[in-house]
């Protein structure tokens, strides 16, 4: 027969597949492949063409401003760009324990009013459970509804029934398609899922936040493209010898991936932390060496971070390069600038950096920072604690300019500091005394003859 062939088509799941085996590889059915011939030319001439597309003239569509809730709790609005956009679906994951479920309950709380109602959807938690929850964090529950329901097309019944401002699925990983035959969690299940939700969030404007699980590697358990269904993800990071917590944005299809909500981990729920340069600088009391404090950007946000080196002399083999918070790669660069261009010798030193308070930056604006804070350690010389350290360090040891310079210092003076070392640049400063630098040998100079 001209253009024929044999297939196996599974009578499970109809998947079809050039070879026999004894085992579906789509649906994990055993023994439900049998033969098919087909004839490709005659399957080619029955095919049906298929209706075009709607054509849209974008010129001709009314610009309208996102639809916003607010949630009111700042640190929230502000990681999501401004509020929950109304047909938005948001994906929120975070290690096991790390408060996942607490801040979705404090922004149900947050957004319950006249007309906004929120369902609660949970396959982990009983509703006693989930109201306990509730009563805990303080929130008024005659808006909160709750469904124990793991179904997805039941979910979305349902959801079509009560038209809801926001629904919480707690979590992705335990909600299942009866149209899927596999279990719930697999890839197949979570993609089929979040398609599902995409769809009703899109077609009745509600606010829909899935709760992801990580893997041991820290991402979010299931097929990397869950990531794309959704308009934004956000994760819940913590440091385990701190009790805050870190809302950073990794996607967000309306408002910027630049912008981090930091919380206060209580016994009533999270409690925004609106000054984080507080949290992330060591009031010790004294100055000691290898220390320096500096001021990142995230998004708008300028906020000073602390940084210590410890520098000591190799015992044995090549020298050690650490670092907590800090790129181990961009920390190489800096010590083998500092070999190269000064008269500093790091070749026979062990390097060891941290960032106080369990933050991960990777701000160029740090560079300074941290050479000036192996420089401090190596020649065993304090840092004045009322002056911060600002810009970035090139290949010839020059001190360039870093980004929003102005308002790092603004935020520099808030605090109370009183001096600050920066590149040498025109810049507008009130109160700070400004030390200008060229490059990585003033830096030595001033630590040796001013400090």
């Amino acid at each position: 027969m001209s253009g024929a062939k044999n297939i196996y088509i599974c009578s499970n799941c109809d998947a079809q597949f050039l070879k026999w085996s004894g085992r579906c590889l789509e649906c994990g059915a055993w023994g439900t492949l049998s033969m098919k011939t087909v004839d490709e030319k005659e399957a080619k001439n029955k095919t049906v063409a298929p209706a075009p597309a709607e054509v849209i003239n974008l010129g001709k569509i009314k610009t309208e401003n996102l639809s916003r809730l607010k949630v009111n709790i700042s640190e929230v609005d502000r990681v999501l760009g401004g509020g929950l956009v109304a047909g938005s679906l948001i994906l929120l994951s975070g290690e096991p324990g790390i408060g996942k479920s607490t801040i979705v309950a404090q922004i149900a709380c947050a957004l319950t009013g006249a007309k906004n109602e929120v369902i609660y959807v949970s396959g982990e938690e009983s509703a006693g459970q989930i109201k306990d929850r509730f009563l805990r964090l303080g929130c008024d529950l005659n808006k909160i509804k709750f469904v124990s329901e793991t179904n997805t097309e039941k979910i979305i019944s349902t959801l079509n029934k009560e038209k809801p401002v926001l629904v919480i699925v707690d979590s992705i990983q335990t909600v299942y398609s009866s149209e899927i035959p596999s279990e719930a969690g697999s890839v197949a299940q979570i993609r089929a899922s979040a398609v599902k939700f995409l769809e009703i969030a899109k077609r009745e404007n509600i606010v829909i936040i899935l709760i992801g699980h990580i893997t041991k590697d820290g991402q979010v358990a299931g097929p990397k493209t869950l990531e794309h269904v959704v308009d934004t993800v956000i994760y819940l990071e913590s440091e385990a010898a701190h009790n805050y917590r870190i809302l950073r944005a990794t996607k967000n299809r309306f408002g910027s991936v630049n912008e981090l909500g930091i919380f206060e981990m209580t016994a009533g729920g999270f409690k925004e932390i609106l000054n984080p340069s507080l949290v992330f600088i060591a009031d010790s009391g004294q100055e000691i060496s290898g220390s320096v404090i500096s001021c990142v950007m995230e998004g708008t946000r300028p906020f000073l971070v602390e940084l210590q080196a410890l520098v000591t002399k190799t015992v044995f083999g090549y020298p050690q390069r650490k670092s907590s918070g800090f790129d181990l790669n961009r920390l190489q660069v800096l010590a083998a600038v500092l070999t190269k261009r000064t008269k500093i010798n790091l070749t026979n030193q062990d390097i060891i950096l941290n960032v106080v308070g369990g933050l991960s930056v990777g701000d160029p604006g740090l560079d300074l920072a941290v050479s000036l804070a192996i420089i401090s350690s190596l020649l065993n010389q304090n840092i004045d604690k009322k002056m911060i350290a600002l810009g970035e360090i090139g290949l010839g040891g020059e001190i360039r300019n870093v980004a929003k310079l102005e308002e790092r210092l603004r935020e520099a003076e808030k605090l109370g500091f009183t001096k600050a070392m920066i590149p040498d640049c025109a810049v507008k400063a009130r109160k700070l005394e400004l030390i200008k630098v060229k490059n990585l040998e003033d830096v030595v100079s001033h630590i040796t003859y001013n400090t």
